[in-house]
């Protein structure tokens, strides 16, 4: 189905074609916008509301700007729709987040007017602040750079630190702190009720009005008034919200709350703060979902939706004639409800992702006992770290790739210390439509190289429930690592009664000759597909579900090693450093010539594409898996050499 542009919005293929659309036109382009992007999201799907929500100001921003000169930073990237379809990917936006089509988030790869890549969080005031900085070194005085954050990016640290940087640069630099009071979930902290506290404040917004009109008449006798209006507004916020301004205390001159709605007063207002130097902010109120009713009313839902009838609102789900496995989410969430009810020192963390990890079960049922620390993945690790001091035992639940931006805390806070604290692992390998910047490539290989660190992954449900129960026990009282991909198990009789199983097994899964194949998580159900494939033709490989990388189950690689002549490993992680890098230094250490083919994810960027596709590219799904050990038992058969994979 092929989604018709408006009149204007067809008409634009970059934004100089936009500069031509008189002021009064704006509001016409705004409104086309913001219907071909729910016109798209509903038949492609895609994000939806974080984009909606600043269509306006991205009109506004590309009117006013002289942009790719001008750098104009998203953060996060998902606000980016209304962006990427005003600057010349329009027509391609139908393949948006789909194998081979356009990312779903800025990328400086796809378009010059993607300054910076942004996937995660809060980079976009260090990232323009660096692009600032390098313009003034290189003389390009006349350069804007703009950093668009959403509010709830802004309450992690790096945001601050970029903040408490710029405030003593006099570099360029306009930030704009989109306030919608939402990230994915709504945002929680002393920052959000800051902000609230500016936006609803009646009298401060009235004087202050008041106040700049006054100013507008005075301006034509010269810059004095401007200068004592200034003071006076100073003092009033101070006042009147009985509070200094945080962002002028940093040094930043602030200007708002404004209407991140009205366009044509957006536009004037990015014109005239073009001409002041030095660092600004400005504060915008939004409404995610803005001109879509449910999901302005469900921002939550409506951050992504999937497919769904625009007219009626009905998100489409595909039904079932026979009960189907949950998500790894679902059993992770359910089964901290269950085990925090028979144990009152567990306790559940997350970094503005309750509704993704599904630890809002237990937020709703415990709410003294799960917390959402806001976007800060950092604190979410020493917050835990110092739960673990007091006796307590934390479920510390993020996304792989997000916990990549807490690896110091990890192992300073945590393994060096050797603290209880249960790291929950969601969306562990390729993670699909979000790409690379969501790919959670990389843990196996971070967390297996340090000290104290229990590694492990369950093939389905039962296994994460185990290992969830497992890593409560106070034998093992100790750094623990669960890790689970995103996505549905295999188990749609998942609830089974909870096992304790000793650090380090693995477990057999099938016996067999020649070649075995040694798995570990839930890519293990694709070599259980193989393995099958293989018997009908004749061939008998081993199976065995290795559960932990670290330790490693010694005993049944010594076995293995012992009674098979080829192996294969198989990971979603990267092959550097991972599971099957793990499999050759235990037979190295120990004197073993084995050879060894390792599957896994390569040594290079995997664009975004569903899970099978990435799998299927990187040659581990069922037929890929099937195809190793197929081509490993010819060799074997014929006693051909095989080349060993080295060290």
């Amino acid at each position: 189905m092929i989604v018709e542009p408006g009149e204007l919005l067809a008409a634009i293929d970059s934004p100089n074609d936009l500069k031509k659309l008189s002021p009064d036109q704006l509001v016409q382009l705004s409104q086309e916008l913001r219907q071909f992007i729910i016109d798209s999201v509903s038949i492609y799907g895609g994000h939806f509301g974080a984009s909606l929500g600043v269509v306006e100001l991205t009109v506004a921003l590309h009117y006013v700007f002289n942009t790719p000169y001008d750098q104009l930073v998203w953060d996060v990237g998902h606000q980016a729709y209304g962006h990427k379809i005003l600057t010349g990917r329009r027509e391609r936006f139908p393949t948006n987040r789909r194998y081979n089509g356009m990312s779903g988030f800025p990328k400086r790869s796809e378009s010059e007017y993607d300054a910076f890549g942004v996937g995660h969080s809060s980079t976009s005031i260090g990232a323009a602040l660096g692009m600032a900085v390098a313009s003034d070194y290189k003389g390009e005085f006349d350069r804007q750079h703009i950093a668009v954050i959403g509010d709830g990016a802004m309450t992690a640290g790096m945001a601050f630190e970029a903040l408490n940087h710029a405030g003593v640069e006099k570099s360029n630099l306009l930030v704009i702190l989109n306030d919608n009071c939402m990230s994915i979930d709504p945002n929680v902290g002393a920052l959000k009720e800051y902000l609230t506290d500016i936006t609803t404040s009646r009298t401060y917004n009235k004087v202050r009005d008041e106040l700049w009109n006054v100013l507008g008449k005075l301006s034509k006798f010269g810059p004095n008034p401007q200068q004592i209006a200034r003071r006076v507004e100073q003092a009033m916020k101070a006042t009147l919200l009985k509070q200094g301004n945080l962002f002028e205390a940093l040094n930043f001159r602030y200007f708002g709350p404004v209407d991140g709605h009205d366009v044509q007063h957006l536009a004037t207002i990015l014109n005239d703060l073009k001409s002041i130097p030095g660092p600004k902010l400005l504060h915008c109120v939004t409404v995610k979902g803005k001109g879509y009713a449910l999901a302005e009313k469900d921002q939550t839902l409506w951050h992504a939706p999937g497919l769904f009838d625009k007219v009626t609102g009905e998100i489409h789900k595909k039904t079932y004639d026979k009960p189907q496995a949950p998500k790894y989410q679902d059993v992770f969430g359910e089964t901290l409800v269950e085990l925090a009810e028979q144990n009152d020192k567990i306790m559940g963390v997350t970094p503005a992702m309750p509704s993704g990890s599904s630890l809002n079960i237990m937020m709703k049922a415990m709410p003294d006992r799960a917390f959402d620390v806001g976007i800060a993945e950092q604190h979410a690790v020493t917050f835990s770290a110092g739960l673990a001091t007091q006796g307590l035992v934390p479920f510390c639940n993020i996304y792989s790739s997000f916990m990549q931006r807490a690896y110091d805390q990890v192992v300073h806070d945590v393994a060096l210390q050797n603290l209880h604290v249960v790291f929950c692992l969601d969306r562990a390998g390729f993670a699909g439509a979000d790409g690379p910047t969501h790919h959670g490539c990389y843990d196996l290989a971070y967390m297996r190289c340090i000290p104290n660190m229990v590694v492990s992954a369950p093939m389905n449900e039962e296994e994460l429930r185990n290992l969830m129960y497992t890593a409560t026990l106070p034998e093992n009282a100790g750094p623990f690592s669960i890790r689970y991909p995103r996505g549905e198990g295999v188990m749609p009789e998942w609830r089974k009664p909870l096992k304790k199983l000793t650090i380090g097994t693995g477990r057999v899964v099938r016996e067999g000759e020649g070649v075995a194949v040694l798995s570990i998580g839930h890519i293990g159900n694709y070599a259980v597909k193989a393995t099958q494939k293989l018997a009908a033709e004749g061939l008998n490989p081993g199976h065995y579900d290795m559960r932990f990388c670290k330790p490693l189950d010694e005993e049944m690689l010594h076995n293995i090693a012992r009674q098979y002549k080829a192996i294969v490993t198989v990971e979603d992680g990267c092959l550097p450093g991972g599971f099957g890098a793990a499999v050759l230094e235990f037979l190295a250490d120990h004197g073993y010539s084995l050879p060894v083919k390792r599957l896994g994810i390569p040594d290079r960027i995997v664009e975004h594409g569903s899970q099978d596709e990435l799998y299927k590219e990187c040659g581990f799904d069922a037929d890929g898996i099937a195809a190793a050990l197929r081509e490993m038992a010819g060799k074997v058969a014929a006693n051909a050499p095989v080349e060993k994979v080295l060290l």
